[in-house]
């Protein structure tokens, strides 16, 4: 039987009983009354996700016969009907997840630069950045990959796309209800939705959005449908990639049919690393994310962190500094490998990572502008999901489309945003992105290159076997937010709740500063304050979806910072 903790989401108004019937499920989804559940435990199968309804739709595909993957890819349907802030098909993503025979799964669809792309398109004429170009409109457009994603997730699962695609197309044509929070956002976005979309959009209404409110989206169901019945060439060919062109055209954008017929996802060899009898799996460039997972853990796996205690001056010193080393790496040496030849083994080598603490010092703050990037020899808004099923399947999937609502840009026709990935890439060096990243030429633009990314979607083994599934939302707060649930886990012992919604903290080499929540501890605040670190209180850092196994049944999370929700069975 499972434990759940539930809470009521607020306002939800009780209208008659049309429901969102999940083919084959033994019961339906109410799109109209709905709870949220943070946490439970399952003993065959269960999903986290950043949205109730989202997390039902991928339990009772389970249910009726499908694994980890199938529900990975309903989930993800789901979300980009119910979760338009970052939920997409106009967007990308990394997935990686493990069979129950042991293979190793990466599938990277992020999103790429048109062939039209330049090099210098977001410079004026003085060869200043236009950063509102790279972040907000139809030029702030990479090719959407999620799509080319669901299918190459495909033959991994079990059931026909046909029935896994319905209960978004269900969601989508008859309505969901809408929380405060939903509400909140939507209203926020309003005014950018009107000035960067040439066509009327479901996500705008007369008078303002309430928690209660049932949001229709019939062009995005029709989308869905092509997609039902013509596969990818449904998304990627045809009547979709006509309207995605002619919105483009609209607004000056550069995506052309050719760049959508062309794109296609790719196959990656995942980033694996060992730390304290944990083997954990990550993903590789163009994501970073493993990468900086790696290098943050084993610069830090020789200290004794569980002596040092969570959150004293102590530890969270120790993994600030290893935090700021792996950020200047990034910023240097990452970039699509298709283009740049990232040297992975270096900087994920303990000879390396060793090497680049040897400067640490525990008694004071580093200094960004002395940490440069390690010498190598020449040779805000994302969502996750986890699943796992009964058959010893996992799944972690990182999907976004960058900032809130992407580029505010919906298809007109189509009913979906459009990403604004290409503000991930270094429009200009030491010019910092939305999310203050820098970058250089490992992630300069160029025609059909992958922008770098934080994304990092985590599998974790223990004994050889299935133990956590984990990943977070929050730009470049993802790889640190990873890191801090793992020693969590790991090294302070804590159960999978605390882990994920104790206090966070984020240092990424520039600025040269640390983001803590507000909930973070004063007194080591004040601490870390005498040793001269730069503090700056944000709100909440990830919203963390983990599910992992204990003893035999499926213990699942979400994050307290949303209205992420889990369910299984």
């Amino acid at each position: 039987m499972k434990k759940t903790l539930v809470i009521w989401v607020a306002a939800l108004v009780l209208c008659q009983a049309l429901q969102a019937q999940i083919v084959g499920a033994g019961k339906a989804v109410d799109p109209y009354k709905y709870t949220i559940v943070k946490k439970g435990t399952f003993s065959k199968a269960a999903v986290s996700s950043a949205h109730p309804l989202a997390s039902q739709v991928g339990a009772a595909i389970m249910k009726r016969g499908g694994n980890a993957f199938d529900a990975a890819i309903a989930t993800q349907l789901a979300l980009a009907v119910v979760y338009p802030e970052a939920g997409n098909i106009g967007g990308g993503g990394f997935l990686v997840g493990r069979k129950k025979d042991g293979e190793i799964v990466g599938l990277d669809y992020r999103e790429a630069a048109p062939a039209a792309a330049s090099r210098d398109m977001y410079l004026d004429r003085n060869g200043n950045a236009q950063l509102n170009l790279s972040q907000n409109g139809h030029l702030a457009s990479g090719i959407p990959g999620t799509v080319a994603g669901l299918f190459a997730t495909l033959p991994y699962a079990k059931l026909p796309f046909t029935q896994l695609v319905q209960p978004a197309i269900d969601l989508a044509e008859k309505g969901y209800v809408i929380s405060a929070r939903e509400a909140s956002g939507l209203n926020s976005a309003r005014e950018s939705f009107l000035k960067y979309s040439t066509r009327p959009t479901a996500f705008t209404k007369e008078g303002k959005w309430k928690a209660g409110d049932t949001l229709v989206q019939p062009e995005l169901a029709a989308t869905l449908k092509r997609m039902q019945k013509d596969g990818a060439k449904g998304f990627y060919q045809g009547e979709t990639a006509r309207l995605i062109v002619e919105e483009m055209q609209r607004g000056k954008g550069i995506i052309t049919e050719e760049d959508l017929k062309n794109y296609t996802a790719k196959l990656r060899e995942p980033i694996e690393f060992n730390y304290r009898g944990h083997h954990i799996i990550s993903f590789a460039p163009p994501s970073s994310g493993g990468i900086l997972l790696a290098q943050m853990m084993k610069m830090i796996e020789s200290f004794p962190v569980s002596e040092y205690q969570f959150q004293t001056v102590k530890s969270v010193q120790l993994m600030i500094e290893a935090e700021r080393r792996a950020y200047a790496d990034r910023a240097e040496h990452q970039g699509d490998p298709d283009f740049w030849k990232v040297p992975v083994a270096t900087l994920t080598s303990d000879a390396y990572l060793k090497q680049r603490m040897a400067d640490y010092d525990p008694d004071k703050a580093g200094v960004s502008a002395n940490v440069k990037a390690g010498q190598i020899p020449q040779s805000e808004e994302t969502t996750h999901l986890s699943t796992m099923d009964a058959e010893g399947n996992m799944v972690a999937v990182t999907t976004t489309l960058n900032g809130g609502y992407g580029s505010k840009t919906v298809v007109g026709g189509a009913g979906f945003l459009m990403n604004n990935e290409m503000d991930d890439f270094s429009a200009k060096p030491g010019v910092p992105n939305m999310y203050g990243a820098l970058g250089g030429e490992a992630n300069a633009i160029a025609p059909g290159k992958r922008m770098l990314s934080c994304m990092t979607p985590t599998l974790v083994l223990k004994g050889n076997k299935p133990y956590l599934t984990i990943g977070t939302p929050g730009g470049t707060t993802i790889p640190t937010s990873v890191y801090q649930a793992l020693v969590n886990l790991i090294d302070f012992n804590m159960n999978l709740d605390d882990a994920i919604n104790k206090p966070k903290f984020h240092h990424q080499w520039f600025p040269d500063e640390v983001s803590v929540e507000k909930d973070f501890s004063a007194e080591t605040k004040k601490q870390l304050e005498a040793m001269g670190y730069k503090l700056k209180e944000r709100g909440g850092i990830g919203r963390t979806e983990g599910i992992r196994i204990l003893n035999g049944k499926r213990e699942a999370v979400a994050d307290k910072r949303g209205d992420d929700s889990v369910a299984g069975f």
